[in-house]
C-alpha cells in the first residue's frame, strides 16, 4: 500500500451533517480529495419490484455490500482506480452504471455504518463521527427526502419509526465507540472543521505528490 494516502472516515446517523462536513473539506481541498460513499454500495435487487424494494430494511448493515467496498478500498490506498456502482435512491435500487473513481492524496469514507464494520475501520487513518439531535436528523431527512429522493412524507416517517430509529439505536449509536473524534452539528462546528482541516493540511504538505497509479500489466 502507498503510504502517502489518508482515509477519513465520516460516520453518523441520517441526517447528522456527515455531507455538509464532507462538502466543506472537500471545497477546501478540491481535486486532492476524493470521496467512497458507503450508500452507492447498497446491495442491488433487481429480482424484486418496486413495492417490495420500498419496504427492504436499508439501514441495517446486513443492506450493504460493505465486503465490495473494503475491496474498493484496498485498491485504492494500493494506487489503483476503481469502479464504483452507482444507487438511485428514487427506484431504491443500483443502476447498471459505475463510476471511475481515482485515489487521491486524501480518500473520505463516509456513510452511516461505516465504523460498525472492524475491517472497514482498521482501512482508516482517521475516523470522525458526527453526533447531531435526533430531532434534529428527522426534520433534516424529511426535507431531504421529500425534495431529493422522490418520496412522501407518510414514507419518510414510516421508515423512520420503523427502521432508522431502531437501527441507529442498535447499530450507528454503538458504532461511535470506534470513532477518534466526535462531531457535534457535523459541518456547522466551525472548530472541528479546522482541526480535520489542518491534519490534511499537514498531510498533504508532506506528501505533494499525486500517487502513482499502478497498471495490471507492470504486476509480475
Amino acid at each position: 500500500m502507498t503510504d502517502n494516502i489518508l482515509v477519513i472516515g465520516i460516520a453518523g446517523g441520517s441526517g447528522s451533517g456527515k455531507t455538509t462536513l464532507m462538502k466543506n473539506l472537500t471545497k477546501g481541498f478540491g481535486d486532492q480529495i476524493t470521496v467512497l460513499s458507503h450508500d452507492n454500495y447498497y446491495r442491488a435487487h433487481d429480482d424484486l419490484p418496486f413495492e417490495q424494494r420500498s419496504k427492504l430494511n436499508y439501514d441495517h448493515p446486513d443492506s450493504f455490500e460493505t465486503d465490495l467496498m473494503i475491496e474498493h478500498l484496498k485498491e485504492l490506498k494500493a494506487g489503483r482506480p476503481i469502479e464504483c456502482p452507482v444507487y438511485d435512491y428514487t427506484i431504491h435500487n443500483r443502476t447498471e452504471e459505475t463510476v471511475t473513481i481515482v485515489p487521491k492524496s486524501v480518500i473520505i469514507v463516509e456513510g452511516i455504518l461505516i465504523f460498525e464494520n472492524k475491517a472497514l475501520c482498521d482501512l482508516m487513518d482517521i475516523k470522525v463521527f458526527v453526533d447531531t439531535d435526533a430531532d434534529v436528523r428527522l426534520i433534516r431527512r424529511i426535507k431531504r427526502d421529500v425534495a431529493k429522493r422522490g418520496r412522501s412524507l407518510e414514507s419518510v416517517l414510516t421508515q423512520y419509526l420503523t427502521t432508522v430509529k431502531p437501527m441507529h439505536e442498535q447499530f450507528v449509536e454503538p458504532s461511535k465507540k470506534n470513532a477518534d473524534l466526535v462531531v457535534l452539528e457535523g459541518g456547522k462546528n466551525l472548530v472541528a472543521l479546522e482541526m480535520i482541516m489542518s491534519q490534511i493540511r499537514h498531510h498533504i504538505d508532506h506528501n505533494d505528490q499525486t500517487p502513482t497509479l499502478i497498471d495490471d500489466a507492470d504486476i509480475t
